[in-house]
Parts: C-alpha cells; sequence; structure tokens
C-alpha cells in the first residue's frame, strides 16, 4: 500500500498525510500495547489524525490492525520465517529461523517481543475475532515450516521416520516462547543461547 490519502483537518482545509507513515506509527502502537491496550485515542495520536480520518483512510480499529498485521509480516519478526525458509537444509532452516527470531525481537528500533504473541495473549472475549486472526496467523506460520520439513523428508535431508508436523511445532512452541522472554526483558544473548538449546534437540 502506498500513496497518500487527504483527510479534513480542520473545516474547509483539507490536508494530506502520508498513509504508509501512519499505519508504520498505527502498527508501533499495537506492538506496545497490543490491540486492547491500544485506545482509538492513543492511535490518532500517535498517526498525527484525527478519527474521522481514520475511519476514512483504514476502516475501523479491527481493520487498521489487520492492516498493521501486514505490514508486520513484512518485517521484523514477521520476515524471519520467509527468510529462513530460503536456506538448503531444514537444520539450516530452523537454525537460521531461531537466529533471526532472537536478533529480530531484541531489535532496539522496535518494541520487545512479537506482535502475533503479545496481541493474543491480552485479548478477552470481547476481541475474540482478532484472537482468531492472530492464531490463524501462527497457525499458517507453522503450517509453512511443516511444509518445507516435508520437504526435506522427501528429498532426505530429514530421516524419513521424522515427524514434520510435531517438528514445526517444536519450534513454533520455541519461538512464541522467546517472545514472551523477550517481553519480559531477555536479552539478545539470552535467546541466542535459548536457540542453540533448541538447536541441540534438533534430529540429525
Amino acid at each position: 500500500m502506498t500513496g497518500r490519502h487527504t483527510v479534513q483537518a480542520h473545516k474547509g482545509r483539507p490536508r494530506e498525510f502520508d498513509a504508509d507513515s501512519a499505519l508504520d506509527k498505527a502498527l508501533h502502537v499495537f506492538w506496545q500495547r497490543g490491540y486492547e491496550g491500544a485506545s482509538l485515542s492513543d492511535l490518532t495520536e500517535a498517526m498525527g489524525i484525527n478519527r474521522p480520518s481514520l475511519y476514512a483512510a483504514f476502516g475501523n480499529k479491527e481493520e487498521l490492525f489487520r492492516r498493521a498485521l501486514d505490514r508486520y509480516a513484512e518485517r521484523g519478526p514477521g520476515r524471519a520465517l520467509n527468510e529462513a525458509l530460503a536456506e538448503p537444509t531444514a537444520r539450516d532452516v530452523v537454525a537460521r529461523l531461531l537466529k533471526n527470531v532472537a536478533i529480530s525481537l531484541t531489535d532496539p528500533s522496535n518494541p520487545r517481543g512479537c506482535l502475533s504473541v503479545q496481541a493474543a495473549l491480552t485479548c478477552g472475549e470481547a476481541s475474540d475475532a482478532i484472537k482468531q486472526e492472530l492464531c490463524k496467523r501462527r497457525a499458517e506460520a507453522e503450517q509453512k515450516l511443516r511444509a518445507r520439513l516435508e520437504r526435506a523428508i522427501d528429498e532426505g535431508d530429514l530421516s524419513f521416520d521424522a515427524d514434520a508436523a510435531r517438528l514445526a511445532r517444536f519450534v513454533s512452541t520455541v519461538t512464541q516462547g522467546m517472545s514472551v522472554q523477550a517481553a519480559g526483558g531477555a536479552s539478545r544473548d539470552d535467546l541466542l543461547h535459548v536457540a542453540d538449546m533448541a538447536m541441540r534437540a534438533w534430529p540429525g
């Protein structure tokens, strides 16, 4: 999504704002505070727009959050899996993924932790649709990893009796735990040590 939107800042005086920049700012608010913790006032203040402008450009808060999730998938922890999947072996894929996650989760230019994990943990019943969306996206990421591991089994890179589904779930559990640890203040070295320990359990 690119381009600029014209919104009404004052009666009779249209003002342009950078929609990409505004979405980035909304992403950081959601990342810091979660979906429910981010109020409309927090979002509009960070984005530099008023509520009618937010609704006109992005729809409601739920749609803005979904757009922010799409943006998140393009960078940081959300991009870690796609980069790792290009590695030549299953072991390299998982090692690269865990390293990427450790580095991304502790990037000082971003809020700590993983948006999709943290937001899901703080969603109540009123935000069940958002919680389900986050669960779906995490499941899709796990399925991508599972498919790559199944390919590794077919190619003889992993033992034929390896369980791709369980291995993918193991890796997902480790990365989600790393996110919670990062949000709680764990350092990059702490998380890299976790990654190293996880790789010691990797078959082969």
